[in-house]
């Protein structure tokens, strides 16, 4: 375990990055430094931990955080253009921020043992509620939500508890916490439709710490997590992030070490190796059931495959850090589908989030960069 803990903070930080504990930190006016290329634009968000794009009735906008400056930050995402609108500081080192409404963001937050929401008022971030777990979150998803009640679940950057937040922002004395035993760094859980055995899906996680990914079934999202795929192999093999395929056929599953990555067939249960051109990967999107992106040290590597899930054709792009976070969304509202890259850790003058234009695969190219 401390070997795999060392191994994952050389992937988060650059070489001479403060570990210094932070309580906080004021104001920023300094507007941050926005990059734009026919291809991508991207914005100065330093360790951009986590972060969401969400479009709405108030157009597009990004809520991300600044993890080691301990600041969430909110920008206006327009056309191929971004504009800064709001920083706020919090405690030390947010880890992720979400929406959870057109007006609504929460930011999971390890100093406080808290997740953070905040009310968006004419382009403004205003803490709503800071809501206590318990736990130093290292992220927050979004689970069930209508009518103004939602339920988060909040897992920890390290430990074995999670926390499941039953919150409305209009009854804020009725939030309900409630906690239940997963597994040795529960990182990175995603809903999905379908799993053996549970027809209508439930939650999913890799665990950083241990050789496996565990379920949670939609019908028992407070029971205990079960095993999901446990990984065969070396030792050092650790998983990093799961995500289902968009008609929830595959699970993939990217793998930090070892050189190689695996998917889940959600029906069968089959379990198939993918072989990877690098030695570990950091995140995964998958495109489509046979066609992923992975994401490594300052590439993001496309992949093609066969049913059997051999490898039909690799396609590169660069981007300027550990892209932990890969989310998919129209962000210029052309009709094509963009990719918003958050990177964990990026060296100087490097964007911490970028946004990268569709049609994605078209613009992959065959070498590595």
């Amino acid at each position: 375990m401390v070997a795999t803990s060392l191994l994952l903070a050389a992937c988060q930080a650059p070489t001479g990055l403060s570990q210094g504990r932070q309580l906080g930190v004021g104001s920023d006016k300094a507007r941050p430094q926005v990059q734009q290329s026919a291809a991508r634009t991207g914005i100065d968000v330093p360790l951009a931990w986590g972060g969401q794009l969400r479009c709405g009735k108030e157009g597009c906008r990004l809520v991300a955080v600044e993890h080691e400056k301990s600041t969430v930050v909110l920008y206006e995402v327009q056309g191929r253009q971004a504009r800064l609108l709001d920083r706020q500081p919090v405690a030390y080192h947010p880890d992720g921020a979400i929406w959870l409404a057109d007006d609504l963001v929460v930011a999971a937050v390890e100093g406080s043992f808290s997740l953070d929401v905040f009310r968006v008022v004419q382009g403004r971030l205003q803490l709503l509620q800071q809501i206590p777990i318990g736990i130093s979150p290292r992220d927050v998803v979004l689970v069930q939500g209508s009518e103004g009640r939602f339920r988060l679940l909040a897992t920890p950057y390290s430990g074995k508890e999670v926390v499941w937040v039953d919150y409305a922002p209009d009854q804020p004395d009725a939030t309900r916490v409630q906690r239940a035993l997963w597994c040795e760094a529960p990182w990175h859980p995603v809903r999905v439709h379908r799993a053996p055995g549970a027809p209508y899906g439930g939650v999913v996680t890799a665990c950083l710490d241990e050789k496996r990914v565990v379920f949670v079934p939609e019908g028992d999202l407070l029971g205990v997590a079960r095993n999901l795929v446990a990984v065969p192999g070396e030792v050092r093999i650790v998983p990093r992030q799961t995500r289902p395929s968009p008609s929830g056929r595959w699970l993939y599953v990217a793998l930090e070490t070892g050189g190689r990555n695996l998917r889940f067939d959600m029906d069968s249960g089959e379990l198939q190796w993918i072989a990877a051109p690098l030695l570990g990967t950091v995140s995964v999107l998958p495109l489509a059931d046979d066609l992923v992106i992975w994401a490594a040290d300052s590439r993001l590597y496309f992949q093609r495959l066969a049913g059997d899930g051999a490898v039909l054709e690799t396609r590169w792009l660069p981007v300027d850090g550990f892209a932990t976070g890969l989310q998919l969304v129209d962000a210029d509202v052309d009709g094509v589908q963009d990719l918003v890259v958050y990177n964990s850790a990026a060296l100087p003058k490097k964007m911490g989030v970028e946004i990268i234009y569709g049609p994605l695969w078209e613009q992959a190219q065959p070498n590595m960069p």
